[in-house]
C-alpha cells in the first residue's frame, strides 16, 4: 500500500498536468522553460526543476530530489491556485486563514511555534544567521524576526520575543492571508511546519523553553 506522502506526491503530478504551463508560471512566478517542458521554482533560496515529461523534481544545484514532503509543496504551489490572486502585503496567524486555519492551530503551534522557541527563545542573535541561510531578511517585529519568500507568490514572517528568568520566550508564525489562493489548507499548515524544521536544524543547539 502507498504510504500518504507517495500518494500526495502522484495526485500533486497528475494535478499538476491539469493545468496549463503558461498560466502557471504567470500566476506563480516561476519560469518555464517550454523546449525542456521543465518548471524553474524558487523555494527557501533554492532553485528546483519540474520536469514534466520525465515526472522527476530535483534541486538544481545538485541533481539530487528532496526529501518528499518538500517535492510535494513545490507541485501543490505549481498546481492548486483556480484564479489569478495577488499577495496581500499583509500578516495574519494561521487562525485566520479560511478553511481549517483555527482548527488545525494547537497541533500547529505544538509542532512548529514550540519547536522554534526551544531552538531560538533564549539564542535570538542565531535566528537571524540560520534565517539567512534560507533566504530570511531580518524585519523589525518582536525582539528579532524574519521575512521568507519560502516561494514567490507565499511569503512567511517568523517573530521571537527572547525569554529570560522572569518572562517566557515566544515565538509566531505570520502568513500572507492571499496563501488561501496558493495552497489548501493542509499544505499552508506543511509549508510552516517545513520552514520551522529547517530553522530547527540549523540551530546551533535547542534549550529548554
Amino acid at each position: 500500500m502507498k504510504s500518504n506522502y507517495r500518494v500526495a506526491f502522484d495526485k500533486g503530478w497528475q494535478d499538476l498536468k491539469q493545468k496549463q504551463p503558461a498560466d502557471i508560471a504567470l500566476h506563480m512566478q516561476v519560469q518555464y522553460l517550454p523546449g525542456k517542458q521543465q518548471f524553474i521554482v524558487p523555494f527557501l533560496n533554492e532553485n528546483y526543476i519540474v520536469d514534466l515529461a520525465k515526472e522527476t523534481l530535483v534541486r538544481e544545484n545538485d541533481g539530487e530530489m528532496p526529501e518528499i514532503s518538500a517535492a510535494i509543496l513545490v507541485l501543490h504551489y505549481l498546481s492548486f491556485f483556480q484564479s489569478a490572486a495577488e499577495v496581500a502585503g499583509k500578516w495574519v496567524s494561521l487562525k485566520e486563514i479560511p478553511n481549517g486555519g483555527m482548527l488545525f492551530y494547537p497541533a500547529f503551534h505544538k509542532d512548529a511555534i514550540c519547536g522554534l522557541i526551544k531552538a531560538f527563545g533564549h539564542q535570538t542573535g542565531a535566528f537571524l544567521e540560520c534565517a539567512a541561510i534560507l533566504g530570511g531578511q531580518p524585519v523589525k517585529a518582536g525582539d528579532v524576526a524574519a521575512w521568507f519568500p519560502v516561494f514567490p507568490k507565499t511569503p512567511l514572517r517568523v517573530v521571537l520575543w527572547e525569554g529570560d528568568e522572569e518572562i517566557s520566550a515566544n515565538a509566531t508564525m505570520l502568513f500572507d492571508p492571499s496563501i488561501e489562493h496558493f495552497l489548501h489548507i493542509e499544505s499552508v499548515i506543511a509549508l510552516g511546519e517545513y520552514l520551522a524544521k529547517r530553522l530547527i536544524k540549523l540551530a546551533p543547539q535547542t534549550v529548554g523553553c
